[in-house]
């Protein structure tokens, strides 16, 4: 098993993530992953300044303002708004980073690891859960 698989592992035994990029447009994948991981029993923070609430839940404009940290930051934004929420997340001593397709170039992946992050790319957390 490689390391992103590991990674994959840990994180999915994880039970709080945050879904930053979660959104209330149903058809898009920042509402559909936020929903999919509460409905398989995680506890989900949404993260978009953009929305107060999602499907009656809080949402928080940034990382730093959830009640709770969370053990998984799942990103579903482009690379430019990532690499600022990976900053968030290391101040806020979160270690596990997923990072959507699409939402992940070479520079946030070296920022992640470099940072000594543990992370997954080029993976979606929808089919995971299936």
């Amino acid at each position: 098993m490689d390391k992103i698989e590991m990674n994959k592992k840990e994180m999915l035994e994880k039970k709080v993530w945050a879904v930053v990029g979660a959104t209330n447009n149903k058809e898009k994948f920042g509402y559909k992953i936020w929903k999919k991981l509460k409905d398989n029993g995680y506890e989900v923070y949404a993260v978009n300044p953009k929305y107060d609430n999602i499907d009656s839940e809080a949402c928080y404009p940034t990382l730093k303002d959830l009640p709770k940290i969370p053990d998984v930051v799942d990103f579903v934004v482009p690379p430019k708004v990532t690499l600022k929420g990976i900053e968030h997340a290391h101040e806020l001593g979160i270690e596990y980073l997923w990072f959507q397709p699409g939402t992940a170039d070479e520079e946030v992946i070296e920022k992640a690891e470099s940072l000594g992050k543990k992370i997954v790319f080029h993976d979606c957390v929808l089919v995971a859960l299936d």
